[in-house]
Formats: structure tokens, C-alpha cells, sequence
């Protein structure tokens, strides 16, 4: 006799492990995530941020030296 696939299903082991689940440890489990993903966002941001910033201060410096070095060679 051949199965169907709703009787080859574990409908009881199922829904035990169901009944088990913790709403609340879940949810929290989400909220940890979402506030884990917002930090490392805002992270790579700065990081970023600082990257941009640092670089913009280095060109500024090397072309108030060079107009510096051209002033001066007049």
C-alpha cells in the first residue's frame, strides 16, 4: 500500500516541538539581530566616514604643500 505524503509526515513530532517553542525567546532572539545588524551598519559607516575624512585631510595637506613648494620656487 502505497503512502501518501500527509501520512509520511511526523504531524505529532511536529507539533510537540511546536508546543516547546518559546514566543518570547524568539522575538528577543529577532530584536538581538535586528540591534546587531543596526550596529554593525553603523559601524562600517563610520569606519567609512573615517576613511573619506582622512583621506580629503591627506589631499588637502599634499596640495598646500605643493602650492606651497610652487610659491616658493617663484
Amino acid at each position: 500500500m502505497a503512502l501518501s505524503v500527509a501520512d509520511r509526515v511526523p504531524l505529532d513530532r511536529i507539533g510537540d516541538r511546536a508546543r516547546q517553542a518559546r514566543p518570547g525567546r524568539t522575538v528577543l532572539l529577532l530584536v538581538a539581530g535586528l540591534l546587531f545588524g543596526l550596529g554593525w551598519v553603523a559601524f562600517k559607516a563610520c569606519a567609512l566616514s573615517w576613511l573619506a575624512v582622512a583621506w580629503c585631510g591627506c589631499a588637502v595637506i599634499e596640495g598646500w604643500q605643493s602650492a606651497k613648494a610652487a610659491r616658493q620656487a617663484t
